[in-house]
């Protein structure tokens, strides 16, 4: 044979070589996750596809936590960037975290409709039990459809063992002053805390993004103190001694949520001849004005 025909001949071989190692890496890398218990950003990556059965069942049954969810998964992707932790598995464990409340949607918030909140009806400690339960339903989920280990860490780790301190609050107010003495424990998650600089920013990123819906007139300077405020709670707690998070570390994460949160919140420009925080009459007024 000639060079050329060699040539030729080595790169048929060459390009052959690399679809034969394309598919058995392909075949391999399922059977070696399972054995070994891992999972590469190959399999979170297929996670985060919204489309998958259980994602789509909380988007259309529980849409406030889905949009929760997926704004949770933003935050915690760019605070693990910003210190180098994983992305990929804090984007994934941000769209999982709360697939737990799928099972009582109308019993979180963020899916009521306003002046429709069945925690109205009960007593405190049973509205701390349905929050709580939130977790374990998660976890039963996401072995059902055979999520792995560290989406299963997100679920139980993204609210550590925090204190629900509304209805806490609202417990020791409704006290019987001759009835028996109401325990932290019974309004706090079971945890444990996170473990992790992943599950530490997750948490983080969960709390911040729950509390900026509270803001009226969202500025930089007070998501930055409510991010503070965050932060500052879950140290004083505890809940972040096991995760490796240094201070410099937090506040990196702060600024970058920050950044985002401004993003999200920022203001445009009104629209002239429309006043869209007016009410129905005043604005069909600005509309026949306009036109």
């Amino acid at each position: 044979m000639c060079s050329s025909d060699l040539v030729g001949f080595d790169l048929v071989c060459a390009f052959a070589g690399g679809l034969l190692v394309t598919a058995v890496a392909s075949f391999a890398v399922p059977i070696l996750e399972w054995a070994l218990g891992i999972t590469t950003d190959i399999k979170l990556v297929e996670l985060s596809n919204t489309n998958l059965p259980l994602l789509r069942r909380l988007a259309f049954e529980a849409p406030g936590t889905f949009q929760h969810s997926l704004m949770v998964a933003n935050l915690a992707k760019e605070g693990c960037e910003a210190i180098g932790a994983d992305p990929v598995l804090a984007y994934t464990a941000g769209l999982y975290h709360d697939v737990g409340k799928v099972l009582r949607p109308d019993y979180f918030v963020e899916n009521q409709r306003p002046g429709h909140n069945r925690h109205d009806k009960l007593l405190p400690s049973m509205s701390a039990l349905i929050l709580i339960n939130h977790v374990k339903d998660g976890l039963e989920l996401a072995r059902q459809h055979n999520l792995p280990r560290v989406i299963e860490d997100a679920i139980q780790q993204h609210h550590g063992t925090r204190m629900i301190k509304f209805f806490y609050s609202k417990a020791v107010e409704q006290k019987d002053p001759d009835g028996d003495d109401i325990t932290e424990e019974k309004y706090r998650y079971p945890g444990p805390p996170p473990q992790s600089k992943v599950m530490g920013v997750l948490m983080i990123a969960d709390a911040v993004e729950a509390a900026s819906r509270t803001l009226v007139e969202p500025s930089p300077v007070k998501i930055r103190g409510l991010i503070r405020t965050i932060v500052d709670d879950c140290l004083q707690d505890g809940q972040l001694d096991h995760t490796d998070l240094t201070l410099s570390d937090l506040r990196t994460v702060s600024e970058s949520f920050v950044r985002v949160l401004s993003t999200i919140f920022h203001q445009r420009i009104d629209y002239p001849g429309f006043d869209f925080n007016a009410g129905p009459k005043r604005e069909k007024k600005a509309i026949r004005q306009a036109s």
